[in-house]
């Protein structure tokens, strides 16, 4: 019947279950992609495009590494 349409068809279940990977993926990489965009990390930013880790690294750029370092300069003094 329908496979003789559709020979290379997914079950539901498989087919739902890589939705919803691809779903997850899309987002951790449009946020971290943007996070690194925005903090000039050129590197991570091509590094994220090219691999495709299922979030594994988004994740792991957006935890430890996408936090710009304070800077510890001292403030002026305000004089009146």
């Amino acid at each position: 019947m329908w496979r003789d349409y559709y020979p290379f068809a997914l079950p539901i279940g498989i087919g739902l279950a890589l939705l919803l990977l691809i779903i997850w993926s899309l987002i951790w990489k449009s946020i971290a992609l943007w996070k690194a965009a925005r903090n000039n990390h050129l590197g991570w930013f091509v590094a994220m495009i090219i691999l495709n880790t299922v979030g594994i690294l988004e994740i792991i750029y957006i935890l430890g590494f996408s936090k710009k370092p304070s800077v510890d300069s001292p403030q002026p003094p305000i004089t009146p």
